[in-house]
């Protein structure tokens, strides 16, 4: 359960947000003034404080500042319906998570409160990276005993002791952020924030000003100056999961960020400080991605100051039976519930399977198998069916191999149109045969293979856009056969 404390002067305003909050999963409490608000933090221990600005005795600036002395990791919104851009900028120095002008919407607001308390767990929840499964006095741990993983932790630990700029690089799935989140919580900056923006998913006109914030008419809907969570993370860590998926405007703002610790809002002209640790991650060759002209080049050398290859999993199979044991312990603790054993063949069926999605399809499917599981143990039958040894090629891959020869072992049409004509009869007399999969999954494969394992090449080869060539390759599982990252 969340804890979400609101310190505003007007008793109006305390009783709507106990209305809006009114949630069995957020423990709502509230202050009257400053003062009160920082005798009620020791004892409620909140994730997150909604405070206003104006009040009777100490203002919010002023409260905001005594909470950062006494516990900077605490995040704080600041609200006010009196808000000027000098206020905006000292609220932001001091370290508040976001700045809200009133009135607002509860939808609105619920939101950006979501986010903030997304934001406290994230910080709070220690990654260890030399877990031990016999204790259960953690929450998050990157699993592993193999050689290979043992040269991870070892980075991570030299990294984490120095304010270098970190570089994450791997597949889709092999926990990358545990991995940046391990070296903020073994860093000297784990008092401060720490803030994680997938830049993939947010939209590359948004990504900017939820990167560096934005003026209040730079651009239309920007009725309100935000600010970016560069300001947000001032002398903490910011993490830039998929950062590859960077627009080549973006990059040179982070790239004057990373030089020389300024930045202006979007619409903005005022240089802004920023001291804030940067580690970044993708699942992209960015040598390519340079080489292409995709990627700055300058930006690629300051990211890639100490890089942290985290291995596919097909790569460390030793770790997968240590891997299960701490899924099921964990989906045993979030039942409520003994956890479940294993059968040895299922276990084995386990480690034989390639894994295209890596640590992530594996938690998923532990979790499916403790689902199906009609006993205490997991059996062989409870494993997804590509997993335990029916046709498959990957969770939810519809794809069987292209064959070489006919159902009847006649040779294969050379021609496109004899080759449609041939593979539309196989399908009439074999409707096991899921012809256009198969085709499919092949010309991605041979488009890849000659063009080097350049998907921006492949795609214009296909004709399709590179989104959907990385949907195609993870649909039918064929990063193992091309080493496709």
């Amino acid at each position: 359960m969340s804890k979400l404390l609101l310190i505003d002067d007007e008793e109006d305003v305390r009783y709507s947000f106990q209305r809006i909050f009114d949630s069995p999963e957020i423990e709502f409490a509230t202050a009257a003034s400053g003062e009160e608000g920082l005798k009620l933090i020791p004892k409620f221990k909140p994730d997150l404080v909604l405070m206003d600005v104006r009040m009777g005795g100490m203002n919010g600036l002023e409260t905001l500042r005594r909470i950062r002395t006494s516990n900077p990791k605490l995040l704080v919104i600041l609200m006010t319906a009196y808000g000027t851009t000098q206020t905006t900028i000292e609220a932001m120095k001091l370290g508040a998570y976001d700045y809200l002008l009133k009135p607002f919407d509860a939808v609105k607001i619920k939101e950006i409160i979501a986010n903030a308390l997304k934001a406290a767990r994230d910080m709070k929840q220690v990654v260890s990276y030399q877990p031990l499964l016999e204790s259960e006095d953690y929450e998050l741990g990157i699993v592993g005993r193999s050689q290979i993983m043992q040269q991870v932790f070892k980075l991570i630990g030299q990294v984490a002791a120095t304010d270098a700029t970190a570089l994450v690089t791997g597949e889709s799935g092999t926990g990358k952020e545990l991995v940046a989140r391990a070296i903020y919580h073994h860093s000297d900056r784990n008092q401060q924030p720490f803030l994680a923006v997938n830049c993939a998913a947010i939209p590359e006109q948004l990504l900017e000003s939820e990167l560096f914030g934005h003026e209040r008419g730079a651009f239309t809907g920007a009725t309100n100056q935000r600010i970016g969570k560069f300001e947000q993370c001032n002398h903490g860590t910011i993490f830039l999961d998929e950062i590859g998926d960077m627009t080549p405007a973006t990059q040179t703002k982070i790239l004057r960020v990373l030089q020389s610790g300024t930045f202006e809002r979007v619409g903005g002209n005022q240089p802004l400080q920023a001291d804030v640790r940067v580690i970044a991650a993708t699942n992209k060759p960015l040598e390519a991605a340079v080489a292409a002209k995709q990627f700055r080049e300058d930006l690629f050398y300051r990211l890639n100051v100490v890089r942290i290859p985290v291995p596919p999993l097909r790569e460390r199979a030793d770790d997968i039976p240590l891997l299960v044991n701490y899924f099921l312990e964990k989906n045993g603790r979030e039942l409520q519930k003994p956890p479940k054993s294993v059968a040895a063949n299922a276990l084995r069926a386990l480690e034989r399977y390639h894994w295209p999605g890596n640590v992530r399809e594996l938690e998923n499917a532990v979790r499916r198998a403790h689902v199906m599981a009609k006993s205490d143990a997991i059996l062989l039958s409870d494993l997804p069916p590509e997993i335990n040894g029916q046709p498959g090629l990957g969770m939810g891959s519809t794809a069987t191999p292209l064959p070489v020869t006919g159902p009847a072992g006649e040779p294969v049409a050379t021609d496109a149109g004899s080759l449609a004509r041939q593979l539309y009869q196989w399908a009439r007399r074999d409707p096991k045969l899921k012809v256009i999969p198969a085709v499919e999954r092949e010309l991605v494969i041979q488009a890849l293979k000659e063009t080097n394992n350049n998907q921006v090449h492949a795609a214009k080869l296909l004709g399709i856009t590179r989104a959907t060539l990385r949907k195609r390759i993870d649909k039918f599982g064929i990063q193992r056969e091309l080493n496709v990252k």
